[in-house]
């Protein structure tokens, strides 16, 4: 468990040292099978003001370390406060299997590319639903198919300008999230305004964008450009 710390650290550019030099640390990582050792020498680096971490002991921790998937520079991390480390690291598991090993390529060539999708779509709301949609499920920039760093130039060639626009009546069964469909999640996650009764909770409009425009119904003025979702609760 001390070796995977230390590797943790240094993965995450640390530099890591012994107890001895702790008055140059910040954090203190402790990985002792004894129970009463790892208490003491919780106690005696939280005294020099470092914020400790116990393996195994999340009541003894003042912070825990995220189960990580890296496709630098793409980061994700998982984490259950402590609950569950086994929990956490099946997830990774999962996930490691999903995202293409090319993902951190893409990111990449997106940040290379940065300058030249400004000049393509010189106006932010023409810029963000461009992307929305080719980083989009099958998108040409999908994020989960190996090849789609290839595929920038080809994506900024385009001469029309995608985008998503006019307006969406959705009919919710209930107001609990679970219930909305992938088509609803991915409208609501794309919307830029969102009109609603005032019965919808706030459960479901926090599936929005955080961006998007919210007005209750009845709503009398002129919702912004591009994508307007309608959600009714009967």
């Amino acid at each position: 468990m001390g070796e995977a710390k230390t590797r943790l650290v240094k993965r995450a550019g640390g530099i890591p040292c012994g107890e001895p030099e702790a008055h140059h640390a910040r954090l203190a990582f402790i990985a002792l099978e004894d129970g009463r050792a790892a208490e003491a020498a919780a106690m005696r680096l939280r005294a020099k003001g470092l914020l400790v971490n116990v393996a195994d002991r999340p009541d003894l921790c003042d912070f825990t370390t995220p189960s990580i998937v890296d496709r630098d520079p793409v980061l994700v991390a998982i984490g259950t406060s402590g609950a569950s480390a086994g929990l956490a690291k099946q997830l990774r598991l999962r996930l490691e299997r999903i995202l293409p090993p090319g993902l951190g390529l893409l990111a990449a060539r997106l940040e290379d590319m940065r300058d030249a999708i400004r000049l393509r779509y010189p106006a932010g709301p023409d810029r963000r639903r461009a992307l929305d949609i080719a980083l989009g499920e099958s998108g040409i920039l999908d994020p989960l198919d190996p090849a789609s760093a290839a595929r920038i130039e080809d994506w900024l060639a385009e001469k029309e300008i995608p985008g998503t626009t006019g307006s969406v009546e959705i009919a919710l069964v209930s107001g609990d999230p679970e219930d909305l469909t992938l088509r609803q999640c991915r409208l609501l996650g794309t919307a830029d305004t969102i009109l609603h009764d005032a019965a919808v909770p706030a459960a479901i409009l926090d599936r929005a964008r955080a961006d998007a425009l919210r007005r209750e119904l009845p709503f009398d003025g002129e919702p912004s450009e591009g994508l307007t979702v309608i959600l009714r609760l009967d």
